[in-house]
C-alpha cells in the first residue's frame, strides 16, 4: 500500500516529538522509540494500491492537534481542519482503503501503537492538560508500506 500524507510544521512536529518523549519516560509505549528514517509526526490522509498521484494540495494548511484520545491499541492526537482536503484526495484517488472513507476517516498524529488497554487511561493523565496545538500541514509524502521508502509529493 501506499499513503498520502501530511506533514507538520517545525513547530507541531517539536512539540508532538516531545509528546512522544515524556509518553516514553513515564515508561509507556511511544514512538519516541521507533527508529526508522522515515518516522516523523504526520497525519494519513487515505492509502491506495498503487503509487498516488493526488490532485494539486493547497498547502500550508491549517491545522489544529488536540487532545489525546485512543483509537484501537492507539494513543493518538485528534487533528482537525483537514477534512475538506482529505476529501479531495481520496476522491481523486479514488482510495479503497475502508478506514480512509470521508465518513470513517479519523483524523489523527500517533503519539503510541500497540499499547495496552490497561495503559491508555494511565496515557491520557500523563498528557492530560494539553492546550490545543494550532500550525500548519506543510508539505505532503507517500510512503511505500512494502518497499518502506518515502517519496515527496
Amino acid at each position: 500500500m501506499h499513503t498520502v500524507e501530511l506533514l507538520l510544521d517545525d513547530a507541531l512536529d517539536h512539540a508532538v516529538r516531545v509528546l512522544w518523549s515524556r509518553l516514553h519516560d513515564a515508561g509507556l509505549p511511544s514512538l519516541a522509540t521507533h527508529r526508522h528514517l522515515t518516522n516523523r509526526p504526520h497525519v494519513t490522509l487515505t492509502s491506495t494500491p498503487a503509487p498516488p498521484t493526488p490532485p494539486p494540495l493547497a498547502l500550508p494548511a491549517p491545522v489544529v492537534l488536540g487532545p489525546p484520545v485512543s483509537l484501537g491499541r492507539a494513543l493518538v492526537l485528534s487533528v482537525s481542519g483537514l477534512e475538506d482536503l482529505q476529501h479531495l484526495v481520496w476522491s481523486a484517488l479514488g482510495a479503497v482503503s475502508p478506514w480512509h472513507t470521508p465518513d470513517a476517516w479519523t483524523p489523527h498524529v500517533s503519539l503510541a501503537l500497540n499499547l495496552p488497554a490497561d495503559r491508555h487511561s494511565e496515557a491520557r493523565t500523563l498528557l492530560s492538560g494539553l492546550s490545543p496545538l494550532s500550525g500548519l500541514a506543510v508539505a505532503a509524502r507517500s510512503y511505500d508500506t512494502a518497499s518502506r521508502t518515502v517519496t515527496d509529493l
